[in-house]
């Protein structure tokens, strides 16, 4: 039989390849220089070709390098779903998950959800990460993460996803706007606003933009927000309306600003909420549990939440 790489050579290789520098690598990898420096030197002399070029400063893979260090985190997230497989079979809600969420959407979910989670499934211990939508799914395509909590629709490649809530829009305004006394802010309204929205990079920006019918900002496009938050600040400093999603108001976004609120009148005025994996993961019982109960817990009247404030 052919001697064949082990797992730790292969995962110390994709370490180097992705950082092209050793020492991050080896502190990735929570070994020392020398010892990762000795398993991929001993890697290269079993398949008898460099795959690293190593200079004083850089490393950089070769040609071959990095075809190997492809296909060999495609061999490490197999490795990884044969223990998921293993765990799941025993206890589906027991053990490590790291979820990735977006910033829209984390901290005004999960200080709602977490106690709900913690009760229901105790020997689920949740990893948190907040990241953005292109790098958590970079992530998880990498192994890196377990599932995702992001608003749909988003594209996504190999991935699965349950929608677990639909996260309405409304138009924040300060006292004294012309839209105060109405029922609910129409996509003509907002037409004639100074729309306030986040910076491109935030999938929040698009689906607010798509429940206004509006393909972009009328006007005021050179305030772009960092977090809803310092969108809501702006809209106190009378520089514009903004949309925000029911969440972020029922978790108290407004809470001391004297801004009114009013539902969006369109034929989607919301944001999907989902829960995404990985189509190969071997835990897919353990995501259609969690989704089930992250929409237990996000069902209407599930919890006593605070309400927007409407306009008067």
């Amino acid at each position: 039989m052919k001697p064949l790489p082990t797992l730790r050579q292969l995962r110390y290789l994709v370490a180097v390849v992705e950082r092209c520098h050793f020492g991050q690598a080896a502190e990735a990898c929570l070994v020392s220089q020398s010892t990762l420096s000795a398993a991929i030197q001993e890697l290269e002399d079993l398949l008898g070709a460099p795959l690293l070029e190593r200079s004083r400063r850089l490393v950089v893979a070769t040609p071959l390098g990095r075809e190997i260090a492809a296909r060999a985190q495609a061999l490490l997230e197999g490795a990884e779903d044969l223990v998921d497989v293993a765990r799941t079979a025993q206890d589906p809600m027991a053990g490590p998950l790291r979820l990735g969420v977006i910033p829209t959407i984390g901290p005004f979910l999960l200080p709602r959800v977490m106690p709900g989670l913690r009760t229901a499934f105790p020997q689920l211990k949740l990893y948190l990460r907040e990241d953005q939508s292109a790098r958590l799914l970079a992530q998880l395509g990498a192994g890196e993460l377990d599932a995702l909590i992001l608003a749909l629709p988003y594209p996504m490649a190999e991935v699965e996803a349950v929608e677990i809530a639909q996260d309405p829009f409304w138009l924040v305004f300060p006292p004294g706007h012309r839209l105060n006394g109405a029922t609910a802010a129409r996509p003509s309204d907002m037409a004639l606003e100074d729309l306030l929205l986040l910076e491109d990079g935030h999938c929040l920006r698009d689906h607010a933009l798509a429940a206004c019918m509006q393909e972009g900002p009328r006007r005021n496009t050179a305030f772009q927000g960092t977090s809803l938050h310092t969108l809501v600040q702006m809209v106190a400093n009378g520089l514009g309306v903004t949309l925000l999603p029911q969440m972020a108001l029922d978790a108290g976004i407004l809470r001391g600003l004297e801004l009114k609120a009013l539902p969006v009148a369109a034929a989607a005025p919301f944001r999907r909420i989902g829960l995404a994996w990985r189509r190969t993961s071997g835990r897919k019982e353990t995501f259609r549990r969690l989704a089930a109960a992250l929409r237990a817990e996000l069902a209407p009247g599930a919890t006593a939440v605070p309400r927007p404030v409407p306009a008067a």
